[in-house]
Formats: structure tokens, sequence, C-alpha cells
């Protein structure tokens, strides 16, 4: 796999025209405005699957987070790229459906900025996750209600685009 210098993400515009590509990590210095996808499962119960990000990860390690996060690869539809980010950190193959785009702009840590027009993907799964250990360092279900205080309560344990994504769904 290849490591965040090396991606290229996919530069748009505020109407998300793609404009260029660029290396994701200077993308995530500079603030430009790129393409991301976030998936967000719920199972039977109504509870959203999270994962807390590896502490190997160069940006948000150890936060937790939507079930799944990424950015298309150049070329690569916002729906394919959720899907096979979701088999690969997650090992879950399941369908999924658009449910709109936010834009948003936050400081990370490190100095590095995510800058991003969110395509935001909706699934229902019940079972457990096979995650990539290198992408995900825990999971856990969790009720919106009680997701919405913990966020509240305690901000720095999540990204920062995780309330803003679960506002921004329909």
């Amino acid at each position: 796999m290849r490591g965040a210098a090396e991606d290229q993400v996919v530069l748009v515009d505020e109407r998300d025209a793609e404009v260029g590509v660029a290396p994701k990590l200077r993308v995530h210095e500079t603030g430009e405005l790129h393409r991301a996808v976030s998936v967000f499962l719920f199972d039977s119960l109504g509870r959203l699957l999270l994962q807390r990000r590896a502490s190997g990860k160069y940006h948000s390690a150890g936060l937790w987070s939507n079930t799944c996060c990424s950015h298309p690869r150049p070329g690569e539809a916002p729906g394919a790229a959720a899907s096979r980010r979701l088999r690969e950190e997650m090992g879950i193959e399941c369908e999924l459906e658009p449910r709109g785009t936010f834009t948003y702009r936050a400081a990370l840590d490190n100095g590095l900025v995510e800058h991003e027009v969110d395509h935001l993907f909706v699934g229902r799964f019940d079972g457990e996750p096979l995650p990539d250990r290198t992408e995900v360092g825990e999971w856990r279900w969790i009720a919106i209600a009680a997701l919405e205080k913990e966020c509240a309560a305690n901000p720095e344990r999540f990204t920062p685009w995780l309330p803003l994504a679960l506002a921004a769904l329909p």
C-alpha cells in the first residue's frame, strides 16, 4: 500500500468540479479543497459503527470517527471509493446509498488542515467488522444520541469532521 506522501487526491472547486490532482500530504499541509468520502454504517438497532483511527495514522491518530472515510483516487467515482475503503479498512462489503455532500474546513494535529467536499454514504450492516489494524485501532457500535453527548462533552476524542458530517446527514 502506498504511503500518504505518494497518494494522489482530486482537487475540486466549491461546486465539486475537478480542477486537478495533488499529493495527499501536500494538500493536507496547504489546505487545498479536495474530494472525500465518509461512510456511516448502521445496524438494525439504529446504532452507528464507529472506528478509532489507528495510532500510526499521520493525522487524527487515536481519535474516534465515522465507520470509514477516505479520498477517491483520480478517475474513481466517490461511490466506488467509499465501497473500496470500507472493504480495505473495515473488511465489510455492503450496499451503500449516497446521502449528499457538504464542504468543511478543519484544523488537524501536526499543523495539517482538512478542507473537503465530502460525499456521504450510508449503509446497513449487522455483524462484526474485520478491520485492518494499520488503519483501525478499535471499533464500537453507539446510539446517535449517546454519540452526540460524547462529542459535546469530549470533542478532543473525536475527529473534527465527525460531528459536522453527522449534522449534514439528511
